[in-house]
């Protein structure tokens, strides 16, 4: 007979920070907690900073009723940033001391509080003051965690002032990365939000009772090798790779692009830079030349506010009457938020040229797409890198950071049709989607680190 805490339900409540990059993997794992038979309590910060995370919410709340829904209302903002996304992450930091009564009013009581990355410092001293176990879950890869648990160190000591751009990184002499893929508000030696942030949570994060990565062993063996033997740092709880986490029904939603069905399979390049990278007027015309001489078929969302809230030009305004004409001969252009796991599991997909925000890289995976990357900002020199090495995609180094320099569209199109060209490259990422099913399957890596954690949380 099996025990009655066996048979006890998991409670686990949940918290994602601002912005879909955090939104989305939450989403994932509440989808999947759920089908793993967990009870689910999610919270979530309100107001949202933009639409597309309302939007989000609202369906996975109407595909997924079993789940609990509680509005963390926000305290009022003082006032306005340059950054919405950063701001917004300030303001859920400087509102979490009314958590507190939410998580203690919960029942049954939680036997988990899994929180983003970015609030560890905040989130853990409340959730230690009432007993409550706080996990936290790393939006991005292993190998940029490795720099998360070390930045504080690294920034004490400034040790990385003395390096080239070209110089390794290490922490007590292992090898992390070059200096050349860190963020670069991390090089500054003025503070920042970022930097504070970073060194604030990288210092908090190893109080936490685990950490979930959204990654899975065979893609990232060696930085999950590097954090596990304790080569990084010493005495970490207990760091479990859950991912890819699969995308959920609210997600698969049906795609309204009739054009889509009409391409050959595997012959069209998504294009997308995420949900808050917006290009430069100039560098939105040069990409559109880019993909008009690159010969291939394409979709392209066109990005030209951080906030799709403030994003009300027409796509005729951004692009200009001429070129766009010209561009729609070839492709579909899109200025409206576009569900990307649906168009990345389309057939007729097989490129993407992407910035490499690591939900995009892990999604590729799932779906055995490959990249062509153009890193913009924060993590995303780190996640090409990986994609560069593990054989998903290539990487053009020389076109920098966004903004950096104008890169012209006669290269972009030489570089499109290197990639969707390149069949060794196509044949490598199918490898990759079946090691990345493997690893969430029965039996598999991530499969059995979640299992594992389901099964404290049922004897807590």
């Amino acid at each position: 007979m099996s025990s009655s805490s066996d048979q006890k339900l998991a409670h686990v409540a949940l918290l994602p920070s601002a912005g879909m990059g955090h939104l989305t993997p939450f989403l994932r794992l509440a989808a999947l907690l759920t089908a793993r038979n967990v009870q689910v309590t999610f919270i979530t910060p309100h107001p949202t900073v933009s639409l597309t995370e309302s939007q989000a919410l609202s369906g996975f709340f109407a595909s997924f009723p079993q789940v609990k829904q509680k509005q963390f209302h926000l305290l009022p903002p003082e006032e306005n940033s340059a950054d919405p996304f950063f701001y917004h992450m300030q303001l859920i930091k400087s509102s979490c001391h009314l958590l507190s009564p939410l998580l203690s009013a919960l029942t049954p009581s939680p036997s988990g509080f899994i929180t983003d990355m970015t609030l560890a410092s905040t989130i853990i001293p409340i959730t230690q003051a009432i007993s409550l176990p706080n996990y936290v879950l790393f939006t991005s890869s292993a190998k940029m965690m490795t720099l998360f648990l070390s930045y504080p160190t690294l920034a004490g000591s400034k040790a990385l002032d003395d390096l080239d751009e070209t110089d390794v990184i290490k922490i007590r002499n292992v090898e992390l990365m070059p200096k050349s893929l860190v963020p670069p508000p991390l090089l500054q030696k003025s503070n920042n939000f970022f930097k504070n942030s970073f060194i604030e949570n990288g210092m908090k994060v190893i109080e936490s009772c685990g950490i979930l990565l959204n990654t899975f062993v065979s893609f990232e063996l060696e930085s999950l090798r590097k954090i596990d033997d304790g080569e990084v740092l010493e005495r970490l709880p207990p760091v479990v790779a859950i991912g890819p986490l699969p995308p959920c029904d609210s997600e698969k939603s049906k795609l309204q692009l009739p054009w889509l069905d009409d391409q050959p399979a595997g012959s069209v390049l998504y294009v997308s830079f995420g949900s808050r990278t917006a290009l430069a007027r100039d560098q939105i015309r040069e990409l559109g030349e880019g993909l008009i001489k690159s010969g291939s078929r394409f979709v392209w969302m066109v990005k030209d506010k951080k906030v799709d809230r403030e994003d009300s030009e027409e796509l005729e305004e951004v692009i200009g009457h001429e070129l766009m004409e010209r561009v729609q001969e070839k492709g579909l252009i899109v200025k409206d938020w576009l569900n990307q796991e649906v168009i990345l599991s389309h057939p007729s997909v097989g490129g993407f040229l992407s910035h490499c925000g690591w939900n995009s890289v892990m999604e590729s995976a799932w779906h055995g797409v490959r990249i062509l990357a153009w890193p913009q900002n924060g993590d995303q020199k780190v996640n090409a890198d990986i994609v560069e090495r593990i054989g998903l995609g290539t990487w053009v180094k020389s076109w920098g950071w966004s903004g950096e320099m104008l890169v012209k569209g006669e290269e972009i199109a030489e570089r499109i049709r290197e990639s969707m060209g390149n069949e060794s490259l196509r044949i490598q990422a199918l490898g990759i989607k079946e090691d990345a099913r493997k690893a969430v399957g029965f039996g598999g890596s991530s499969y059995k680190g979640l299992t594992e954690l389901i099964s404290m949380w049922k004897h807590f």
